[in-house]
């Protein structure tokens, strides 16, 4: 399979703009975290190694890697379950495992890449019966097992984002219209109902801090312990009007130096951008996201098979809503969620799953359908 890739039509273009962000994102985070060395290193050498994990799982044939579908499901459903035994907290959560050599990693990161691949092993081997319930079914209880392990982390904001990418590889898989207007006739009352009950605290499945971010977001005024983290990313992006106000500020006027955000290197990193480099690095950022995310959308149209589309779109689905909701978060259109910025955040567990996702969408794009594109 090897000599049959089109090297000539190889997207070098996936890896300037991931580098391009990983630039971005290595910027901010030195000035994030004033100047702190040892986080900068750590990751600068996430970037290395995880541009190395890219390349070198571009040239790897991604139907040998999805052969191997069950074992990644056991491993991404064993490391889950580790962190529940074993995990390191931090506050109120456990998501954290710390591995010999290797060091700490945060397993739901790469379970999100390992969730992809194996799901879209799953619906290309039932394609043909997709719509049967008994399909439909197991999926629902394949997805639950990991699905309930990250939720008792607790880790809601990744179990969304999780959610959201499954639901678009069914889509992408072809399920009939039926079943997706089904579940949108109970989706959408249910959020009604959901915010219902939670203004009344009757939820008892979310923590005591999920519901606060909540209804914080839906009334500033009287949660305003809560909101002013999202109050003071807004008021920092919104200070660096068009220009910004120079990187690794730290004039008496900004509102990273003054210790007003929380979280900078992490959550609240666009917050950063926007102050330092301003509406127009923003923008920068923004289009970068829109561009990365319609390459793996033009990759899975052109992809050989529907396996490969639906990685494609489910790493498409990932940056997606993931970058819209850490942007969201930091100019308050979504609760606090605390989830990454793709490639910019601090944090070398997520920035190494995206290049190895990334890595396997750009073997898709390497065995395309049609030879004279």
């Amino acid at each position: 399979m090897f000599f049959d890739y089109h090297f000539r039509k190889y997207n070098f273009r996936l890896i300037l703009y991931m580098t391009v962000l990983s630039v971005i994102g290595l910027m901010a985070i030195y000035s994030a975290t004033n100047q702190n060395q040892g986080t900068v290193n750590k990751q600068l050498m996430g970037i290395g190694v995880g541009l190395f994990l890219a390349l070198v799982l571009s040239l790897i044939d991604y139907h040998w890697i999805l052969s191997f579908h069950y074992v990644i499901y056991l491993v991404c459903v064993a490391f889950l379950a580790a962190v529940i035994l074993f995990g390191r907290s931090r506050g109120i959560s456990t998501r954290w495992l710390q591995l010999p050599v290797i060091g700490q990693i945060q397993p739901s990161e790469f379970v999100k890449i390992g969730i992809i691949l194996f799901f879209s092993w799953y619906f290309e081997r039932y394609q043909e019966k997709i719509n049967r319930f008994t399909v439909v079914l197991a999926a629902a209880l394949l997805f639950a097992v990991p699905a309930v392990l990250i939720y008792m982390q607790p880790n809601l904001s990744t179990l969304i984002v999780l959610t959201i990418v499954v639901a678009a590889i069914v889509f992408a898989a072809g399920i009939s219209y039926k079943w997706i207007i089904g579940v949108l006739a109970v989706v959408i009352p249910g959020i009604f109902l959901l915010f219902y009950l939670l203004q009344n605290g009757m939820i008892p499945f979310l923590k005591q801090y999920q519901a606060n971010r909540i209804l914080s977001w839906q009334n500033p005024e009287l949660y305003s312990e809560t909101y002013y983290q999202q109050e003071n990313s807004i008021m920092a992006i919104g200070s660096g009007q068009l220009w910004g106000k120079g990187w690794n500020n730290t004039g008496i006027l900004s509102v990273k130096a003054g210790n007003f955000l929380v979280e900078e290197q992490n959550d609240f990193i666009f917050a950063i951008i926007g102050e330092e480099f301003g509406f127009v690095g923003a923008l920068v950022v923004i289009a970068l996201y829109l561009i990365l995310i319609s390459e793996c959308l033009i990759m899975a149209m052109r992809a050989s098979d529907l396996s490969g589309r639906m990685i494609c779109v489910g790493m498409a689905t990932l940056l997606g809503f993931q970058s819209f909701a850490n942007i969201a978060v930091a100019t308050a259109i979504f609760p606090n969620t605390g989830l990454p910025l793709p490639f910019i955040s601090s944090g070398v567990s997520s920035l190494l799953s995206l290049f190895i996702g990334m890595g396997v969408v750009l073997n898709v794009g390497l065995q395309r359908r049609f030879n004279n594109e």
